[in-house]
């Protein structure tokens, strides 16, 4: 009866351990401005790197963060190499299939970047002959796959957004699909975006584009998510979210249902 009393003892113990976390490591990619990106002194920054120190401080966490590209983010957390994705990822019914998320945080939606006067629209019909750049494993990836490159639009998958401005800019494609805040702070507001602009309004589609952009969690992680959804709350109530949405998306409701 005593060693029974003791082996229920050290599984209470090891779950409460479980449960108070003292350490997250969020996972991201940190090539995508202005959500998270390195500045000249190589530190990050941005909206997410914020709001995840923010989170961190509200739970009484200490963080670190992990770098792997877009597509790896699913694939590195399942593997362990770190306790949550903070990197801009919509909670879609597709990633619920692999992992688990917060509530949803914040939303920015997804609109087309291309050259002003280009004649072109966000519709099959209006990118006929064109080819689309998109971020490797994000959704709009997935929509334009879906709803583009099926109606014989060219549609071309890079491992960071840079690599896409880049070929925007040298011509080799005819515009990008990204989250609009995305495309404003990290390629329209930059000497380099003159004469480019927003094509059209923003996309459509809320299986593929999701409910907001949330933290990804291990499948069956209840006592993270438990921390983070409260941290979550927390950081709403107070007006963090809505103070860090205007510093970094001027003009843009993020709002979402708390629940």
């Amino acid at each position: 009866m005593k060693l029974k009393a003791l082996f229920l003892g050290m599984g209470m113990l090891c779950s409460f351990s479980s449960f108070a976390a003292t350490e997250l490591r969020y996972g991201l990619e940190a090539e995508y401005p202005p959500f998270e990106s390195r500045n000249a002194s190589g530190e990050l920054e941005g909206f997410d790197i914020d709001l995840g120190n923010a989170i961190c401080k509200a739970a009484a966490l200490k963080c670190s963060w992990v770098e792997t590209s877009f597509d790896a983010l699913i694939p590195g957390l399942t593997a362990k190499k770190y306790d949550a994705i903070n990197s801009a990822m919509n909670i879609t019914d597709q990633r619920r299939k692999s992992i688990d998320f917060t509530q949803p945080v914040y939303r920015i939606p997804s609109q087309l970047v291309g050259k002003e006067g280009a004649g072109m629209e966000a519709t099959p019909e209006g990118l006929k002959g064109k080819t689309i750049g998109v971020l490797q494993g994000s959704i709009q990836e997935t929509y334009a796959k879906e709803h583009w490159e099926k109606q014989g639009v060219t549609v071309v998958s890079y491992k960071d957004q840079n690599m896409a401005w880049s070929d925007l800019l040298n011509g080799r494609i005819d515009a990008s699909l990204v989250m609009s805040a995305a495309g404003q702070a990290g390629f329209l507001s930059k000497p380099q975006g003159k004469g480019f602009g927003f094509i059209g309004k923003p996309v459509s589609d809320d299986t593929i584009l999701g409910s907001g952009i949330g933290f990804g969690l291990r499948k069956g992680d209840e006592a993270t998510k438990q921390q983070l959804d409260a941290a979550i709350d927390k950081v709403r109530a107070d007006g963090t979210i809505k103070t860090l949405a205007e510093k970094y998306f001027p003009g843009i409701d993020v709002s979402v249902s708390a629940k």
